[in-house]
């Protein structure tokens, strides 16, 4: 049985955070590379739309990074050098990463809270909170009826180490940190309008 340990290269909380609050993109993307294999392993088609949608803007975010690697060591410098210009394609790419793990990080947070709760119902609520307002009629619907598909909450669990004690307080952190670097985003993104127009 593979372990949350074994499935995600690099966690939230070994993310950099500089003193100037600047994220590492590199260490960031590593991160978000293993939100995507926690969707590959609850093994649904539920997911798919929102896995889909977060590797292709951790892709947008990376090419703009490889571009000059040592210009965009940061997330906020990348959103800095795309202000005001009209290509914005990472800083785009990344508010829509930031709110697809706005709804993991949520969702998951949630199921731990409520030990009882499916985790449909978890993702439905998240849903709801995160990326629903962004969403037309027909994406809302389309979400909605992939959560038919969720896998059920112990299969999950097992899926990433076991329905025990440990495997939820290595869950529970790895939620929190994520949320600690998303808040941090969400800051910055409001400071200078960076979501205006996307």
């Amino acid at each position: 049985m593979a372990t949350l340990e074994d499935l995600i290269k690099r966690r939230f909380d070994e993310v950099t955070v500089f003193e100037d609050n600047g994220i590492s993109t590199v260490e960031f993307l590593e991160a978000a590379e293993g939100v995507v294999k926690l969707f590959d392993i609850l093994g649904s088609t539920a997911f798919f739309p929102v896995k889909s949608d977060m590797s292709t803007n951790i892709g947008k975010v990376r090419t703009k990074y490889e571009s000059d690697p040592k210009a965009f060591d940061t997330l906020q410098k990348i959103i800095v050098a795309e202000a005001g210009t009209k290509d914005r394609t990472a800083t785009q790419g990344l508010l829509w990463l930031k709110r697809g793990l706005e709804l993991t990080a949520l969702a998951l947070k949630r199921n731990l809270d409520n030990m009882d709760e499916p985790l449909s119902t978890s993702f439905n609520e998240a849903y709801s909170k995160t990326l629903m307002q962004f969403h037309n009629f027909i994406v809302k619907k389309m979400f909605g009826v992939a959560m038919l598909a969720c896998p059920d909450r112990a299969t999950f669990y097992d899926k990433i180490g076991g329905n025990n004690e440990r495997v939820h307080d290595e869950l529970r952190k790895w939620a929190i940190a994520l949320q600690d670097i998303l808040n941090q985003l969400n800051i910055f993104y409001a400071s200078g309008s960076y979501d205006k127009g996307l």
